[in-house]
């Protein structure tokens, strides 16, 4: 069963961006670029880790350097559960 966005962040997940540099395969001298992105855990980064393995075992292009962001959507301090209502006129 997969787990929606809001579910994964209230587990504390956030977004993980990620700028793969990598060699082109029949160019050796050509670095490409490759955006990834997936919810994950920091500080450990798992699903980013396992991504970047499955690209050296799977992908021909040799990776060059991986540069990446990740950014909590919602934390303790902003999400608060709140029952009411509020009626205007």
């Amino acid at each position: 069963m997969t787990q929606s966005e809001t579910e994964l962040m209230l587990k504390g997940y956030g977004l993980t961006t990620a700028e793969f540099f990598y060699h082109m395969p029949d160019y050796a001298h050509v670095l490409n670029v490759f955006m990834w992105q997936d919810y994950d855990i920091a500080p450990d980064h798992p699903r980013l880790f396992k991504f970047i393995d499955y690209w050296r075992e799977e992908i021909e292009g040799a990776l060059h350097s991986v540069r990446f962001c990740h950014r909590k959507m919602v934390s303790a301090g902003e999400w608060q559960n709140v029952v009411g209502e509020f009626r205007y006129h």
